[in-house]
């Protein structure tokens, strides 16, 4: 079973993965593979979304608004077994994930609550005022540009959208219900 992981800026998307990783999921991440080519185009990672969104981008230009997610699918399903991408941020990421036959889950919470728990990760990148902060995530709300990112446009077509305003072991709960509706 493959599920793409998409959500909102501080939602818990790494909670969830991590959970899933103690279930056996194997983790094939969008952001490590858009480091990966960063690094390779040189450029400085340390700079954070100011360096992964434009290549980023420019990857979904170049080669389809679905390539990252396409390229770490075909490693997933080489390597075999249950497997969660993450973090799907392109509307046909999720798109492509569904029509080959995988689960797309959303994680989603307050923005006050996101945004205090993106500040509690103490990267350099979420140290911002929380209206910044904002500003961030609308840049990533680019519904008529399919190359482009599209946080929410993403958890509308996910299959299961987890509401994570609560404790730790609510959302392991939600994460269970979910995986045992599929079995």
């Amino acid at each position: 079973m493959i599920i793409g992981l998409t959500g909102s800026f501080g939602a818990g998307k790494g909670v969830v993965v991590e959970y899933l990783k103690q279930k056996g999921f194997k983790h094939y991440s969008a952001r490590d593979f858009i480091f990966e080519e960063a690094k390779r185009r040189g450029m400085d990672i340390s700079l954070g979304r100011e360096v992964t969104i434009p290549v980023a981008n420019d990857l979904r230009k170049q080669h389809g608004p679905a390539y990252i997610v396409q390229q770490l699918y075909a490693k997933a399903v080489s390597e075999g077994g249950n497997a969660v991408i993450e973090s799907l941020r392109a509307v046909a990421e999720a798109q492509f994930i569904k029509d080959n036959g995988g689960i797309v889950w959303g994680v989603d919470a307050t923005p006050e609550l996101r945004y205090q728990r993106s500040v509690e990760r103490k990267s350099e990148t979420d140290n911002v005022s929380f209206e910044t902060w904002k500003e961030h995530e609308e840049r990533e709300t680019n519904p008529d540009d399919p190359t482009k990112q599209d946080l929410f446009g993403t958890l509308k077509i996910s299959h299961t959208i987890f509401q994570n305003n609560g404790t730790l072991d609510e959302l392991h709960a939600q994460v269970d219900r979910a995986l045992s509706s599929l079995s």
